[in-house]
């Protein structure tokens, strides 16, 4: 037909250019990458699977990752949250078996808005950290949380709701890093995250509600002080109505 033979291409996915049964473990794992890690490129994937020590000749894999169009431009982009899986909720029997962590927002006078990272200790209700600022990243979450661990050692758990900075690689990598479970509630299940919800309650009621802020180290010196009189002096019906300090004083 006057073609050169270079000229032709091969039918995606079948024939001789196409995927062989002796792919078939490099298309599983790189699925597998893909599927955790849907924003890298090929030289990401390829790398990845040096450190896994699967050697492949980098065209082999190439070619693999063309008939799977995998290119970053064709490969359909879709959002994935972790797997949420529903727990009961359990009242420690000791500290440090779940925190529980929420975010909160409210306006300062001049209108500019700002929020509160929470972390409550399940066991007995302590607040453990309120965070202040008008942006809070996860790099801020994993700070907060860092600076807690180190008073107070690592929990088992931490339960949080479906937040981008709660579902962030950055977040997942630290947990990780330190032997955390990391348990997202499942969407619109406020219930799931009854304790931090409680406390929320009463933040926002005894706290937000009640005062008007011009700056924000007025709202951290506030967020401080009740803070200390939901810790110290704040009987809780559900610790037979000690305060968080004493219950965990007493065991």
């Amino acid at each position: 037909m006057g073609l050169a033979r270079n000229s032709y291409a091969p039918p995606p996915g079948g024939g001789r250019g196409g995927l062989q049964p002796a792919d078939a473990e490099l298309v599983t794992r790189l699925r597998a990458l893909v599927k955790r890690h849907g924003g890298w490129g090929f030289w990401k994937y390829y790398y990845r699977l040096r450190k896994l020590r699967i050697v492949v000749n980098h065209k082999r894999l190439w070619r693999i990752y063309q008939l799977m169009r995998l290119q970053l431009g064709k490969r359909r982009k879709k959002k994935r949250l972790p797997e949420r899986i529903k727990r009961p909720l359990e009242v420690p029997a000791q500290p440090n078996v779940c925190w529980s962590l929420d975010f909160m927002s409210d306006a300062l006078t001049d209108g500019r808005r700002f929020r509160t990272l929470n972390v409550v200790e399940d066991w007995n209700r302590e607040v453990l950290g309120i965070e202040v600022d008008f942006s809070l990243p996860a790099t801020r979450v994993v700070a907060l949380l860092t600076t807690l661990v180190s008073r107070h050692g690592s929990p088992a758990r931490i339960r949080v709701d479906n937040g981008p900075e709660l579902i962030s690689q950055v977040l997942q990598t630290w947990c990780q890093g330190q032997g955390i479970d990391l348990h997202w509630i499942q969407p619109a299940s406020p219930t799931q995250n009854a304790y931090i919800e409680r406390f929320n309650g009463s933040f926002r009621r005894e706290l937000l509600n009640a005062y008007l802020f011009t700056s924000l180290r007025q709202v951290r010196e506030q967020c401080l002080s009740w803070q200390y009189d939901y810790n110290h002096l704040r009987p809780h019906e559900a610790l037979n109505f000690l305060t968080p300090i004493e219950f965990r004083q007493a065991a």
